[in-house]
């Protein structure tokens, strides 16, 4: 039988389709002008994702290009961005919102942090992309913890899991157990502990199921994590009504994995649009 987890109520912050819109041709704009000022790739990452969330409201399943496209435009400018600060000379190509564009490189920066890594990373798997996917797993963790920051152990320990399950490199066991123990809620510091239960450790223990080919465990786990996402995107008034909320982009994520392996996911949520799940505009267009 399928479970069914409605997305919460946005309907108290800004009409998405206007929103997402207006952010449309602010971005089209941020993108041109990465050619003199890339730095600013940080703000035009922000925006894209901004308008994957505004379009997943409107477009609950994926099924409009508008969606797709705005998916495409978040994962070219998160890898763009690692790529950028990964490389400390030169200029690179880089195709974006469906152009290519040469950009100077920009030697690490402080908006190269974890999250940022993981949210990129997680828009590449959706997005079924290996080879930015595989350009990502070969940033140094180390840039990574060299950002100005407090971040906790257990992200930098989930990045080297994810590299390590990606390039095929030995140790993954021990790094995953690893993972799972520098996020207990009792060694987590930094993150508030309703964001840990409910945005960053569902991916992990997602995670853990896959690898396993846990086939029985893995829908539970994933109506599980649904459920969390959503309270914790409910608990106050301003989460309630904030429009980041609209997708669990980690769940999607590990989840697109667990449905090309085949997993039963017996699970459907507007939180995790359908076609963004089944790949279905895979080949629509280049990337």
């Amino acid at each position: 039988m399928t479970a069914r987890i409605h997305r919460h109520d946005l309907s108290g912050g800004p009409e998405p389709g206007e929103l997402a819109k207006d952010l449309e041709i602010s971005l089209a704009e941020d993108v041109d002008q990465l050619r003199e000022h890339p730095e600013s790739i940080d703000s035009a990452f922000g925006t894209s994702t901004l308008i994957l969330s505004a379009r997943s409201v409107v477009d609950p399943v994926a099924a409009k290009a508008e969606t797709w496209d705005a998916t495409v435009n978040a994962m070219q400018l998160g890898t763009t961005m690692f790529a950028l600060t990964n490389a400390t000379e030169g200029t690179l190509e880089r195709r974006i919102n469906q152009r290519t564009y040469t950009l100077e490189a920009l030697g690490n920066r402080t908006f190269a942090h974890a999250g940022n890594w993981l949210t990129a990373f997680y828009l590449a798997a959706i997005c079924r992309e290996p080879d930015r996917m595989t350009e990502l797993c070969q940033v140094p963790i180390g840039n990574m913890r060299a950002v100005p920051g407090e971040t906790d152990e257990f992200n930098y320990r989930w990045i080297d899991t994810l590299q390590t399950y990606w390039l095929r490199r030995e140790g993954l066991a021990e790094k995953l157990t690893a993972t799972i123990e520098a996020s207990d809620p009792s060694r987590v510091t930094i993150a508030p502990q309703d964001l840990l239960q409910g945005v960053l450790y569902p991916p992990i223990n997602l995670f853990y199921h896959l690898v396993r080919r846990d086939t029985e465990g893995f829908a539970p786990a994933l109506e599980e994590a649904l459920k969390l996402h959503r309270a914790y995107w409910t608990l106050t008034d301003d989460r309630r009504q904030d429009i980041d909320g609209a997708i669990a982009l980690g769940p999607l994520a590990i989840a697109s994995w667990a449905f090309d392996g085949d997993f039963p996911l017996d699970v459907e949520s507007e939180y995790l649009p359908k076609h963004l799940l089944q790949h279905s505009w895979l080949g629509e267009y280049p990337t």
